[in-house]
């Protein structure tokens, strides 16, 4: 046999060994094992599997091809390295569709962990909730799971997958320190925010706006190089503090809460604003949103934690700037008319009355005395309620975590009990429309 023979034959072998392998790869229906209650949203499993099952299709036929191709007269006239070539690039695009498989696996397989399972459904349908902004976009499905670490983070949906192709539902990853309490709200809706911001395109919005502020001289120059910077972080922060008020802020002194080398730590590539001050500027968001004097005793509590003092006379200096204009750039942002919001401010759209400090303590006695009445509330709301209770001391940590377990757990039911209704009326509407 030739070398080009033998090299062809052997580049066969492997090419058919993908296959093999690609067989292996099977849709998750078919091997996870949870409970009914533990299941990803119907949307975000249709998705999922349609997406994987698309670029499983596409890889098998470019092996296909490939193993043709190698039988051809073309491929005997050519050289070994071709051949190589080619088949290393295949192999490339193999390990991204595995890649991508895992990105999902990490998601799902979490479900089958007792009661963690149940709790991460009843995280999508929070994570749906604050995400859901009627009338303005199309929600994408999400999907939670946990990981180490005090911070979360998101896979957006719509953006490209390592490998290639979009991304068909939003991946919130979400720390396992944090729960269960208010806190883990603040986490997860930092995160919803972030893809709520790209659906309504706030960030490439909002840059111009910032850079226009740029003028004067060099200090206030930098304090609005610093705003336009980290805007994407403070849209999300703004998002958080719309759904959950208090509860925002509270939970994100948790996540900063570091020695003070890291929360004085000011880099203007770090795209999130030095923990300091977007502590207090979370507390000018709220103040904006929902006037009360919480706001000014939170943030003089951060200010007693993390005294100033010690610092460079230049980083003292700087913070001392920023911290001046912290309420400017919060009326600033919420004042804003982007295209997308069709004529409505955004403070008026993300912003809702029942937040309200007031609102949320009244909410709280009535739940006191009615339980049943905050079952039937949203659940970002609810998580809104809870949060500004146990800010007020009216409700310890172990009642709280209490409580927010068996909510995610009755939500998470709840929205089975829905895909299972709507499942089954399905094939009746469809045999009556095709009658």
């Amino acid at each position: 046999m030739t070398m080009t023979g033998a090299a062809l034959t052997m580049l066969e072998q492997e090419a058919r060994a993908l296959l093999t392998r690609l067989d292996r790869v099977r849709s998750f229906a078919l091997h996870e094992t949870l409970v009914p209650a533990a299941a990803l949203s119907l949307d975000a499993q249709v998705a999922i599997e349609r997406y994987l099952g698309r670029r499983r299709r596409a890889l098998r036929r470019l092996v296909e091809e490939y193993i043709a191709w190698l039988r051809s007269p073309a491929a005997r006239a050519t050289t070994p390295d071709v051949a190589q070539r080619r088949f290393s690039i295949l192999r490339l695009r193999f390990n991204a569709v595995l890649t991508q498989f895992d990105i999902f696996a990490d998601v799902i397989t979490q479900r089958s962990e007792s009661q963690t399972g149940v709790w991460l459904a009843g995280l999508d349908v929070v994570a749906a909730d604050a995400l859901a902004l009627p009338g303005y976009y199309e929600a994408p499905p999400v999907a939670c799971y946990l990981d180490r670490g005090h911070g979360a983070a998101i896979r957006r949906a719509r953006t490209r997958l390592p490998g290639g192709g979009e991304n068909p539902v939003a991946v919130i990853r979400v720390p396992r320190e944090r729960m269960v309490g208010a806190g883990i709200a603040s986490s997860l809706i930092h995160e919803v925010g972030h893809q709520g911001s790209a659906l309504l395109d706030l960030v490439a919005w909002l840059r111009p706006v910032l850079r226009a502020r740029q003028r004067g001289d060099a200090r206030q120059q930098l304090v609005w190089t610093c705003w336009e910077r980290w805007i994407s972080e403070i849209v999300a922060d703004l998002w958080t503090v719309a759904r959950v008020g208090v509860t925002a802020t509270v939970g994100l002194i948790g996540v900063v809460s570091l020695p003070r080398v890291f929360v004085f730590r000011l880099h203007l590539d770090d795209p999130h604003p030095v923990p300091w001050i977007r502590v207090k500027l979370s507390c000018a968001m709220g103040r904006a949103l929902y006037p009360d004097p919480q706001w000014t005793r939170l943030e003089r509590l951060w200010e007693a934690l993390y005294p100033p003092a010690g610092l460079s006379p230049d980083l003292r200096r700087t913070l001392a700037d920023l911290s001046s204009t912290t309420d400017a750039l919060a009326r600033l942002v919420l004042n804003q008319r982007p295209p997308a919001l069709r004529g409505q401010k955004l403070g008026a759209v993300l912003g809702a009355p029942e937040r309200h400090p007031a609102s949320l303590r009244a909410l709280y006695q009535e739940w006191t005395a009615q339980p049943r009445r905050m079952r039937a509330a949203s659940p970002s709301l609810v998580f809104a309620v809870i949060g500004q209770a146990r800010h007020d001391n009216l409700l310890s940590p172990e009642g709280e975590s209490g409580i927010l377990g068996e909510l995610l757990a009755e939500w998470a039911l709840r929205a089975t009990l829905d895909r299972s209704e709507l499942c089954a009326r399905w094939p009746a509407r469809g045999v009556a429309a095709a009658v």
